[in-house]
């Protein structure tokens, strides 16, 4: 019988676990007035559903929406994990495509789960070479998750020392009050030091002293990784 979305559906469904449901629920802030308010769990690992996948890579857009429009937090992750495969793979048109029905679906890419396992492949690798000032709009958009892809999908672009687009963005995300969008922004922050070089990213928190202007949790995640002398002076305000 051909792989089919009604197939995977009905496996992932038969892994679940109540216990574990019960945890992710309360991990992923799903109770009312949460970033995940009302998404529901099957219980099911990450790991769990790469191995579940494995025989459904091959599945058309059409097939995958449906998986995609899921109630259940881990099928629509099959959806997204099962695109950043196929994103791999793909020759231009099909890039483009995923890309589109992507960005199409962001209503259901919403958790931050989703987002960090897929943006960086799905949009920042189709806009590596692209004009990115689509990522400007969502960043100032109202749009908690386009938010987060904008910041996560430029993991690509430091990755080849490009930083210059997590900056624009970090400038953006500022003054932002959403912990997810902090929490993002100070990772990407993170690694341009990571990839790009540390003095890199001090040149960039210290001018117009950016840093003492920054939520605290965006600069602690920006730091991470800086000698504890040198973080203690950022987290004091005395660089």
């Amino acid at each position: 019988m051909l792989p089919s979305a009604q197939k995977l559906q009905e496996h992932l469904q038969s892994l679940y676990n109540e216990d574990k449901k019960n945890i992710l629920q309360r991990f992923f802030k799903t109770g009312p007035g949460e970033y995940g308010e009302g998404d529901l769990f099957l219980g099911i690992t990450v790991p769990q559903i790469r191995q579940a996948i494995k025989p459904y890579l091959s599945l058309p857009l059409e097939e995958i929406e449906q998986l995609i429009n899921s109630q259940w937090h881990e099928i629509r992750m099959a959806a997204v994990l099962i695109l950043v495969k196929q994103t791999q793979k793909a020759d231009t048109k099909k890039a483009h495509d995923i890309y589109t029905f992507y960005i199409n679906h962001v209503d259901h890419i919403n958790n931050w789960d989703l987002v960090d396992l897929s943006a960086p492949q799905i949009v920042g690798n189709y806009l590596m070479d692209k004009d990115k000032s689509v990522l400007f709009a969502w960043a100032q958009s109202d749009h908690l998750w386009l938010q987060r892809i904008a910041m996560v999908a430029t993991h690509t672009f430091i990755k080849q020392k490009q930083p210059d687009m997590t900056f624009l963005l970090a400038d953006i995300y500022i003054h932002h009050t959403h912990d997810l969008i902090q929490k993002a922004t100070g990772w990407m922050l993170r690694e341009v030091g990571k990839h790009a070089g540390q003095q890199v990213l001090v040149d960039y928190l210290i001018d117009n002293k950016r840093y003492q202007g920054m939520p605290r949790t965006m600069l602690r995640y920006a730091i991470e990784r800086f000698p504890e002398d040198v973080r203690q002076r950022f987290l004091k305000g005395q660089v």
